[in-house]
């Protein structure tokens, strides 16, 4: 896939249905608490919303969807709880592939893998290459990820690949080695569960998204729950650092040259 170009350098194109939608799933915990049942019960319901999501994603034409699985804080939770969200990511990769593949959706996990269980690797790599030729729609799962680690694998990664290189560095040269180059910036970020803060995640993609906070637990997530969202973002102005008077006048989309 192409690289996608930075939205601090170019304006990127804006339709009423936005291209790339990120959300952290939250609320699975106190979904379940509220039932009396254990928090497990939460996340395996929140599987299902995961599924009705994906699907109102494809019937939607949006073509780039980017899930918070796990972070790189949530090791932090109690080593059960861990231990069954390892159990039921596995589980569900195993059980969704399929339809995903026969959905025209490529599965794309991307996060430091290397802290999971090497079947857990082995099964992520599998399920990605089985959807590799897909591109109804890109799913991004990310498992075990931070937007700080992100920058730094990255800036890791380049200076690396071109140890001789002098500063200053630009975007582009950082770009190719973000975790999610293959896709554009997301148009609109929603975080369910009443929380209204991004917690480390996409710290770079997320610069000029519009963010969507809804109280709304995640397995209650429905299609009008996630139409409520889109109806929101088609009522944003997305200006890009130019004013509304610009836009009515049909303001240049691209930065002079050496603007960032």
């Amino acid at each position: 896939m192409a690289l996608f170009a930075s939205s601090t350098r170019d304006v990127p194109t804006i339709s009423a249905v936005p291209r790339h939608v990120a959300i952290i799933m939250d609320g699975n915990g106190r979904w379940a608490k509220k039932r009396l049942l254990p928090r497990f019960a939460g996340h395996r319901r929140g599987v299902e919303t995961v599924r009705a999501t994906v699907k109102g994603c494809l019937e939607r034409g949006i073509e780039y969807l980017t899930l918070f699985a796990f972070s790189s804080e949530n090791w932090r939770r109690p080593q059960e709880e861990v231990s069954l969200l390892m159990q039921l990511f596995v589980r569900a990769l195993k059980e969704e592939v399929t339809r995903l593949d026969r959905n025209g959706v490529r599965l794309r996990v991307v996060g430091d893998l290397t802290r999971f269980d090497p079947d857990l690797q082995a099964l992520i790599r599998s399920s990605e290459q089985r959807t590799a030729a897909n591109n109804r729609l890109i799913l991004t799962v990310a498992a075990n990820y931070g937007g700080r680690w992100d920058m730094l694998q990255a800036v890791n990664k380049m200076l690396l690949g071109d140890p001789e290189k002098r500063v200053p560095w630009t975007e582009n040269d950082l770009t190719p080695y973000l975790s999610m180059s293959y896709a554009p910036e997301p148009d609109l970020f929603i975080r369910t569960g009443g929380e209204q803060r991004i917690s480390n995640f996409l710290l770079w993609q997320l610069a000029y998204s519009e963010l969507y906070f809804t109280d709304v637990l995640w397995p209650e997530f429905d299609e009008a729950a996630f139409d409520g969202a889109l109806t929101w973002y088609r009522q944003r102005e997305r200006r890009f650092g130019r004013t509304s008077e610009q836009l009515e006048a049909g303001a240049p989309t691209v930065l002079p040259q050496g603007c960032v």
